[in-house]
């Protein structure tokens, strides 16, 4: 299941891509199966820079699954319409969108211990919630946790081949790449105005 990546598109700067993982964390999973495909739409988190970590409702058919090919983590983050109006000449072009997404492809491996289930669950809940006084925590008594643990089951993908796709207008001219980033900065839309700045980021990258 490769990814399409015109050599203009593909970062120079491999910490680019965990950052797109880290700032954009809810993944879509996909595993193939012989007729259909397992999808699963959840959270990943990093672990370290050669893995993610997560967890799928034990009644969801999925992890069944998981181990028995290569599955691919979609992350996607901002992405935009651009008009070719925005362009020096824009008789000469077609519209088109920019966006930044990270597959990352492995083959998975259910985390069976009880004891590292619960350290990702925390891990999972102090990512997305932190740690303030008033922030949920895992920490029920045996019965409960013993409950809702028995309800989920989570799983550690490598990340053997990760592979970023910034298309950011790299294949215009700066004087093109440069009205789109203004236009989109302009925009009222969060998403437009947040690849606003990842075009930026990646100019200066390069």
């Amino acid at each position: 299941m490769p990814l399409y990546v015109p050599p203009a598109f593909a970062p120079t700067d491999p910490a680019l891509a965990l950052r797109v993982i880290d700032e954009h964390p809810f993944a879509i999973l996909v595993t193939p199966l012989a007729g259909e495909p397992q999808i699963t739409h959840l959270p990943l988190l990093r672990d370290g820079d050669d893995a993610l970590v997560g967890h799928v409702a034990r009644g969801n058919p999925h992890w069944r699954a998981l181990g028995s090919a290569d599955s691919v983590a979609v992350f996607a983050g901002p992405h935009a319409y651009v008009s070719p109006t925005w362009y020096e000449v824009p008789e000469a072009a077609v519209p088109t969108w920019n966006y930044v997404t990270v597959h990352v492809a492995g083959c998975a491996r259910l985390v069976a211990d009880r004891d590292v289930v619960e350290r990702l669950m925390a891990h999972m809940v102090e990512r997305f919630e932190g740690t303030a006084d008033a922030a949920w925590r895992f920490a029920l008594d045996g019965t409960r946790r013993a409950a809702m643990l028995g309800g989920i089951v989570a799983f550690r993908l490598p990340m053997t081949r990760v592979t970023a796709k910034l298309k950011l207008s790299q294949n215009r001219t700066p004087s093109d790449a440069g009205r789109v980033a203004d236009a989109l900065a302009a925009s009222p839309d969060a998403d437009a105005r947040r690849t606003a700045a990842w075009m930026r980021l990646v100019r200066t990258s390069r």
